[in-house]
């Protein structure tokens, strides 16, 4: 009966140690199943929809103010490289091809036409981009980079139009 009742206690005790080892404090290491996006993942895994903006003083600007109205609206990139652009309103923006540099530090578009021919490049800063907010600068004169406005974006589950 002695030998039951040592097979027993040391039974629980391998348990209470691998439940105390279990529950360490130790979260360097990647879980199983966790996957890490590429900054293009990530901003073509959700629509995104131009939420706030501010200034280089960190100032709240208006969607409708005229330094920052032309870069607010709906916004899909799709994982083939393709972009739509929609105001709020859903009326059409612009659409064409879109990249993300490896390192997630820049955002380039190319504005296309009807027909396919290239309207303008446009290359922004990225300084946020997660799954919760993208966030890219513009500077209203490229000769003065103290002016500056960003453009901030959040998860939207607004369709397509």
């Amino acid at each position: 009966m002695m030998n039951i009742l040592k097979k027993l206690f040391y039974g629980l005790y391998v348990l209470m140690m691998i439940s105390v080892i279990s529950c360490s404090d130790n979260n360097d290491e990647t879980t199983v199943g966790e996957t890490v996006l590429t900054p293009s993942q990530i901003l073509s895994s959700t629509p995104w929809e131009t939420t706030h903006a501010k200034n280089q003083n960190g100032q709240p600007v208006p969607l409708t103010d005229t330094h920052v109205t032309n870069f607010v609206g709906f916004a899909y990139f799709k994982a083939d490289g393709t972009f739509t652009m929609y105001n709020l309103d859903d009326s059409p923006k612009m659409h064409g091809d879109w990249s993300v540099s490896a390192d997630g530090a820049t955002r380039t578009i190319i504005a296309k036409d009807a027909n396919g021919n290239v309207l303008f490049t446009r290359i922004v800063k990225i300084t946020v981009l997660t799954e919760q907010e993208f966030t890219y600068r513009i500077f209203p004169d490229a000769n003065d980079p103290s002016v500056y406005y960003d453009i901030i974006h959040t998860p939207t589950t607004h369709p397509e139009p």
